[in-house]
């Protein structure tokens, strides 16, 4: 039995008292009172509750869309340095952290062997060089006259036995001369003949081919000794190592005297004067973003985000995690910003202007995934409303559809609240009477 069942039931035997005393009521309308009216007070029926809630309008923004993720900052550059021969080290001109620069000596390895050898081959090709201006300026020349002498002399040789050959054939047709002589004067004219076709042809190859193949081997040589004076060279400048990049000295591994080996690295050089946060970012929300977009780094320990723009968009997907790389790429000039830091990345890929939006509070999520929120009627009672929300930024939320921009939405106290409940608006009273207040001043 309800307590205002109970109640009622006590106000009736207050009234059937006081009608046997005045002798004028039945039992029978006693009870028909206590069931209909409950009692004889006539007390009115209770109110309906009033909820006091916060309200805050749908309003009309330029709408950020920002992809935050875990990342890990690497060096602008980096560059291990690896020597190109087995040796002891010298040397070292440098520490962890100094500052270098590009092409700065930062050590050198024991190369008194690798400085005999170049100083031997430099001798080799200084003589080759020598050999090959000889045999251009005096060798060849000089044969060529010599097959250019000979020639003359075959000629002039060819020419005398012609005339001997020819005069003894005319004492010969007149009798004057035997034949044994003519015979020995055509064979004397055949050898001379024979000697001069082969000076010309001497003289003929000289001046086509050997000239030519002369200056080749000479050349030959030349190019011989200097490719094994400039590999001497090259064996003995990789003895000095230098930087490739400008950067800091980030990691020494050996001491002066111990064996630096072939392969292994000797130095290793950063340049943290700018860094890289690489994320590894889900491949709908990468779609969004493009190189170019301004993103923000938070670093542990830093009061204020610091400020960089997108410069990679991996084309591929990681294999592994199925998503896509993304680089941030920010300016450290301080340098207190250090590669291997575990950090946060803010990428903004999406701008939407006249977005509808309302405080995320005011968003209510059902368990099947439905959003809905409660919108404030002109009969001051809260109405549930399905929606359909965009992105987030902070503490607002997109609305693409249900509502429109002025509707006044409840903010605080929404969850729990029945449909069609009857609201009351946190401060509209006190802002209310403030109103009234300056009007009867006025």
């Amino acid at each position: 039995m309800s307590e205002r069942l109970t109640h009622g039931l006590r106000r009736g035997l207050h009234c059937f008292a006081a009608s046997r005393l005045m002798g004028g009521a039945s039992l029978g309308l006693v009870l028909t009172s206590l069931i209909f009216l409950s009692g004889c007070s006539g007390e009115p029926p209770e109110k309906e509750p009033v909820v006091t809630v916060q309200v805050a309008p749908v309003e009309k923004t330029t709408l950020q869309r920002t992809i935050t993720s875990e990342a890990v900052l690497f060096p602008l550059q980096q560059s291990a340095i690896v020597p190109k021969i087995s040796a002891p080290v010298e040397k070292f001109l440098v520490k962890r952290g100094s500052r270098v620069h590009q092409g700065q000596l930062l050590a050198v390895l024991e190369n008194r062997d690798l400085a005999a050898a170049a100083q031997d081959t430099k001798g080799a090709y200084e003589q080759a060089q020598a050999n090959y201006e000889t045999s251009t300026a005096a060798d060849l020349p000089q044969a060529m006259q010599k097959a250019q002498l000979d020639l003359q002399a075959a000629k002039q040789m060819l020419d005398a036995q012609q005339k001997v050959y020819d005069s003894r054939q005319d004492l010969f047709q007149q009798g004057a001369m035997p034949r044994k002589e003519l015979d020995q004067a055509g064979v004397d004219l055949t050898n001379a003949r024979n000697q001069y076709e082969i000076a010309q042809k001497h003289y003929d190859a000289l001046v086509a081919f050997g000239k030519q193949q002369a200056l080749k081997s000479a050349a030959g040589q030349l190019e011989s000794a200097k490719g094994k004076y400039l590999g001497a060279q090259a064996q003995l400048t990789y003895s000095e190592i230098r930087s490739p990049i400008d950067g800091v000295i980030a990691d020494r591994p050996l001491f002066p005297g111990e064996m630096a080996a072939a392969g292994t690295p000797l130095l290793t050089v950063m340049d943290i004067s700018q860094v890289i946060a690489r994320a590894h970012i889900p491949q709908p929300e990468a779609a969004l973003l493009k190189v170019g977009d301004k993103a923000s780094i938070a670093v542990p320990g830093e009061e204020k985000p610091i400020e960089g723009k997108v410069t990679v968009v991996s084309p591929a997907l990681d294999p592994n995690s199925t998503t896509v790389e993304v680089w941030v790429q920010a300016r450290n000039p301080e340098q207190r910003l250090k590669p291997g830091t575990s950090v946060q990345v803010s990428m903004q890929a999406q701008t939407l202007p006249d977005a509808l939006v309302i405080p995320a509070s005011a968003l209510l999520t059902a368990q099947d995934g439905t959003t809905s929120v409660m919108v404030v009627g002109s009969d001051e009672r809260a109405h549930q409303k399905t929606v359909q929300a965009g992105i987030r930024q902070g503490d607002q939320v997109q609305i693409t559809e249900g509502v429109q921009a002025g509707d006044r939405i409840v903010t605080a106290r929404a969850y729990g609240l029945p449909d069609n409940s009857k609201i009351k608006v946190e401060g509209q009273k006190a802002t209310e009477d403030k109103k009234a207040e300056d009007k009867s001043d006025k």
